[in-house]
C-alpha cells in the first residue's frame, strides 16, 4: 500500500488554477502528496485527455479524476469525500 495519497492538479497557470492549488493545499493532510501539472506541456495534455479531463483546473486523486472535475468546477466537499485531508490508516 502506498503511504501517500497522490494528488495531481492540472493547471494552466491562471488565477482560477491558483485558487484550486490553494484550496487543495489548504485541505490536504500529511498523507497527501501534491503535484501541480502544467497543461502547456504536450505530454501532460495527452495524459489529461486519457484521464477524461475536459476543463482545467482539474484534480486527479490516485490516478482518478475527482468527481467534481468531471462535470463542474473543483468542489471542496467532493475533494474531502475523495479523501483529501484525511490521514491514511
Amino acid at each position: 500500500m502506498n503511504d501517500k495519497r497522490q494528488i495531481e492538479i492540472f493547471s494552466a497557470d491562471c488565477p482560477l488554477c491558483q485558487d484550486t492549488i490553494d484550496l487543495v493545499n489548504d485541505t490536504a493532510c500529511p498523507s497527501c502528496e501534491i503535484s501541480v501539472i502544467n497543461m502547456n506541456d504536450t505530454q501532460v495534455a495527452k495524459r489529461a485527455k486519457e484521464l477524461g479531463i475536459k476543463s482545467i483546473p482539474a484534480v486527479v486523486i490516485n490516478g482518478n479524476l475527482a468527481d467534481c472535475c468531471a462535470h463542474q468546477g473543483v468542489n471542496e466537499e467532493v475533494l474531502r469525500t475523495a479523501g483529501i485531508g484525511q490521514p491514511l490508516a
